[in-house]
């Protein structure tokens, strides 16, 4: 098969004109052109009059060799690389250990998928419950302000990814085309294909949840155990050598090989390795506010008289500013057309996040509007960042009244440095709901200077993100894990033999589709290893 890259058509172009275009590049006739599919389709809309969509296509055609002897000189036709994945290794048939998979994220759900498929029967542990389930405690939080603990945005079936915008696109190297595994298997279990080829693919909670239930039976149906309710509050070492774990049930299972794909959010579990010896390091993240404006500003702003168009959806961003006192500002996990959602995993604490519908129709737009901070901002030992994120959700809980409402503030109120008393145009999305008011407290003083002196700069990128009415609302803690446990070439733990870190929680990993990828990367560690000690 041959590919051709950066094919450059009309937003409402046709398809009769997209085939003109490939046999133009190609320079043959129709009948030469045998079958093609579009691999990628990318949009650029720096000229909102005149937005283009960017193909990459495969295609197969006759005499393949003459067309890239007679186009060698362009750099947009080549052979098609070869995506499919290959399988490291098989399962010995006297398998005497099975490896045991802590949780069941994207990360713990692509390692269990991929050690199942190669016939290594993983035992998969989830501390939260069965996805269904856990959807029913999330939502009794949100309309009901009733917390669980154990089944929550962060704690069960799908990780805290199946209460999100479901993004699927990352920046991360892929040579190996991991990512491409992790789609095709998401379209398996029941995601939209186009997710194969749209440039930046999004799922939404609902097909997530259904999706993540079919890839269950697909490991069951392989040979892996998957346990809900199942929390590991302690991991057997002996000389350095893992040799099992221990549920707060008081169950021990033996193995000598544990993934560890807790999730960013699994404080208890953290300090136990920390308390273990398990080395442990203090990571930077980011602290901040999730920000709301009509939808519509949005849309118009970067899509001018083409907002609306099917095939560009609701519109995204992304922002970025360097500040005076040397904070970076920057928009994270931004989610067209979703809502702000309550995402604490403890009691007493407030947490923002932010999710969509696969459909992005409602109203808001949302994004995380974030600060960096380093561990020189939380000296200590390595889990200091987990007490700061804890100290800033329960000041949010007090701030929001105590009953799991949030914090708010309308963005021209926060920049005036004056409460907010009412609301404007943009009403909150978040539930159980949200307490007007000042977040100036919210933050440490250099974070809000830094939000402070970011919103205008982003209102000239963006006419109207400044906007008076738009909403801020707090706090935002989870933007990614506060500590990484390190990891040496082979996966595993830099002082304890047979623990393999993986994805956001160990901090490899920001997103579904990096820390699916890390997962399988992860999972293939362990099976050439299981295989080198049979």
């Amino acid at each position: 098969m041959l590919r051709i890259t950066e094919l450059r058509l009309p937003l409402n172009h046709t398809d009769a004109e997209l085939k003109s275009a490939i046999l133009s590049k190609l320079n043959i006739a129709d009948d030469k052109l045998l079958s093609y599919t579009v691999f990628r389709r990318a949009f650029d809309a720096r000229k909102k009059h005149d937005i283009k969509l960017i193909y990459t296509i495969d295609l197969l055609a006759s005499n393949e060799d003459d067309i890239l002897k007679n186009l060698a000189a362009d750099l947009q036709v080549s052979t098609t690389p070869d995506t499919s994945y290959h399988e490291v290794s098989r399962a010995p048939a006297n398998l005497k250990t099975r490896p045991i998979v802590i949780g069941t994220g994207p990360c713990g759900l692509f390692a269990g998928l991929i050690l199942a498929q190669m016939g290594f029967n993983p035992i998969i542990l989830e501390r939260g419950k069965a996805v269904r389930e856990r959807t029913k405690d999330t939502f009794g939080l949100w309309r009901k302000g009733i917390f669980n603990p154990e089944s929550n945005v962060q704690f069960g079936e799908g990780g805290a990814g199946t209460f999100s915008d479901g993004k699927l696109y990352t920046q991360i190297k892929d040579p190996k085309h991991y990512g491409r595994k992790v789609l095709e298997e998401f379209v398996k279990a029941g995601a939209p294909p186009e997710i194969l080829y749209v440039s930046k693919p999004h799922i939404g909670t609902f097909k997530l949840v259904s999706m993540v239930e079919d890839m269950r039976t697909s490991i069951e149906a392989l040979g892996g155990e998957i346990r809900f309710s199942s929390r590991v509050d302690d991991l057997l070492i002996d000389n350095g050598q893992v040799q099992g774990v221990q549920l707060s049930s008081g169950e021990i299972l033996h193995s000598s090989h544990v993934v560890l794909a807790v999730g960013h959010s699994a404080r208890d579990t953290f300090k136990m390795l920390y308390e273990r010896g398990v080395y442990v390091e203090a990571k930077p993240f980011s602290i901040g506010f999730r920000i709301e404006h009509p939808q519509s500003i949005i849309d118009n702003c970067q899509f001018g008289d083409n907002a609306g168009n099917e095939i560009l959806g609701a519109a995204d961003y992304k922002l970025a500013h360097h500040c005076t006192n040397g904070r970076s500002v920057y928009s994270f996990c931004m989610c067209p057309g979703g809502t702000v959602v309550a995402a604490t995993s403890e009691a007493g604490h407030v947490v923002t996040n932010g999710m969509s519908q696969y459909s992005r129709n409602e109203r808001n737009a949302n994004s995380g509007i974030v600060v960096g901070i380093t561990p020189e901002d939380y000296p200590g030992n390595p889990l200091a960042g987990i007490d700061l994120q804890r100290r800033l959700e329960a000041h949010a809980f007090t701030l929001g009244g105590g009953t799991y409402a949030a914090p708010g503030q309308l963005v021209g109120d926060f920049l005036a440095q004056r409460p907010s008393t009412e609301w404007g145009q943009v009403l909150p999305s978040y539930t159980p709901g949200v307490q007007l008011g000042d977040l100036s407290s919210a933050l440490p003083g250099y974070a809000i200077d830094a939000i402070r002196e970011a919103l205008p700069v982003f209102d000239k990128k963006i006419k109207g993100f400044a906007m008076h009415d738009a909403l801020l609302t707090g706090v935002e803690t989870r933007t990614s894990s506060p500590i990484r446990i390190k990891r040496n070439d082979d996966c595993q733990s830099l002082n304890t033999k047979g623990l393999y870190p993986a994805g956001e929680g160990a901090g490899y990993a920001g997103g579904i589709l990096s820390a699916a990828v890390d997962g399988i990367k992860v999972a293939e560690a362990v099976a050439i290893n299981i295989i080198s000690m049979s």
